[in-house]
């Protein structure tokens, strides 16, 4: 049986590792949990917190993109991305930190990982 509170801290820490920062930081310590811990459920969570921080990556490229190519008339389109990005994100930690048996899953996103 594995430690529910190491589980729970190391899960959060994982989606939580956005709010550091936006470097490599945020896709840093999900790979380091991955393969330091030997736990299958943070193991799942560092999995789809890289995922999500890729795709929040991803995405973030196009959307800035997009508005430079459309002069800013797209740029609302940051702030429904901005919203969407830290409410999933918000979503995970709470999930992870109240249901610490199973991992989260991120909707409407790309898995690579």
């Amino acid at each position: 049986m594995y430690d529910t509170d190491s589980r729970k801290l190391l899960s959060a820490l994982c989606h939580g590792a956005i709010f550091f920062n936006f470097t490599f930081v945020s896709i840093a310590v999900p790979i380091v949990i991955l393969f330091t811990v030997k736990d299958p459920v943070v193991k799942e969570n560092a999995k789809e917190a890289l995922n999500f921080h890729l795709n929040v990556w991803l995405c973030g490229l196009i959307i800035t993109a997009l508005v430079w190519v459309t002069f800013g008339l797209l740029a609302p389109l940051l702030g429904l991305w901005f919203v969407v990005h830290w409410g999933l994100t918000i979503w995970a930690l709470y999930s992870v930190l109240n249901e610490s048996e199973k991992a989260f899953r991120y909707p409407f996103i790309f898995r690579v990982v």
